[in-house]
């Protein structure tokens, strides 16, 4: 087995490596001149299993066109098998026509990845569940919950909690949750404008005197989350704590975020995270560094990775 890493998230990539006590690929990932990518890998790998670190996070045109002359440069490499760890998927929320001639970017880059020489893909809490059949290659999506729980049941010791789905979409992913932590579930009735806009029209549930755990797959001009935020405390919640396990955080989400009255919003490090972020106060990062090396660690020699979330 060997672990070879894109530019996207070096950190990430680093963090696993050590994990596994297993170094990166040496290779060359540069531009030319006009922006055209180039690869090079630095070093035998003839037969080697090879794990491909890559989110497919800003600028995600760049870091998917790299993603796919990766997984290029090593099957022309002879690699035994290519595992793609794609710890965000990008352009995940495209996964079904939503209006008359729209492209479904979801299908279209699942084909892409497919026909490069992926074998195997692992990703990390994919925007709809539904896109894993968009590949005839095996998918494991890992979810980010057991990483959640644990954080909440050591930061936050008042019992007196309710899990929120910040649209119906993702009732599951907070239902998941709520099961683990032993809390009720309340529902954001969202309508949203335009794309990236969102407008809170209801809750349902009561959230009155309770400490409620917003739980996404992905925060990224921030609109969504402090609009429920605002519905939550207009409605008696006492405190409203956020976790979403993609941090794209685009545009001004950041300073919504930091003017919000959210008592802190906790992401993973799936996409790299500036130094910006970093320094807000409201905001804290967790690793899912060691989940995805297990997850690595299991395929690699066979064993079930869904055992890693009983």
């Amino acid at each position: 087995m060997k672990i070879l890493s894109g530019n996207s998230n070096k950190h990430l990539s680093e963090k696993i490596s050590k994990y596994l006590k297993n170094r990166l690929v040496n290779s060359s990932i540069r531009k030319f001149a006009d922006g055209e990518i180039y690869i090079e890998i630095n070093e035998n790998i003839r037969g080697n299993s090879i794990f491909l670190i890559q989110s497919i996070s800003s600028p995600a045109n760049d870091n998917l066109m790299e993603l796919l002359l990766c997984i290029d440069a090593l099957k022309r490499s002879s690699a035994k098998n290519i595992t793609a760890v794609i710890p965000y998927f990008g352009y995940a929320r495209q996964d079904r026509k939503v209006a008359p001639r729209t492209s479904i970017s979801a299908k279209l880059v699942s084909n892409l990845i497919t026909k490069a020489g992926a074998d195997r893909i692992v990703t990390v809490d994919l925007h709809a569940g539904q896109i894993q059949g968009f590949f005839d290659i095996p998918v494991d999506n890992l979810f980010a919950t057991p990483i959640f729980t644990r954080h909440i049941k050591r930061k936050i010791k008042n019992k007196n909690l309710i899990c929120v789905a910040p649209d119906v979409g993702g009732v599951e992913r907070a239902r998941a949750l709520g099961r683990k932590l032993n809390a009720e579930l309340a529902i954001i009735d969202k309508r949203r404008s335009a794309p990236g806009k969102s407008l809170v029209m209801n809750v349902i549930g009561n959230v009155k005197g309770k400490i409620c755990i917003i739980v996404d797959d992905l925060i990224d001009s921030g609109g969504t989350i402090v609009n429920a935020t605002e519905a939550l405390k207009k409605r008696g919640a006492k405190e409203v704590h956020v976790y979403v396990t993609h941090g794209v955080l685009s545009g001004d989400a950041v300073e919504k975020i930091k003017k919000s009255k959210i008592k802190n919003l906790v992401v993973t490090d799936t996409i790299n995270i500036s130094d910006r972020v970093k320094k807000v106060r409201n905001i804290e990062i967790l690793s899912i560094s060691n989940l995805l090396a297990e997850a690595i660690k299991r395929i690699s020699n066979s064993t079930s990775v869904s055992d890693l979330f009983k």
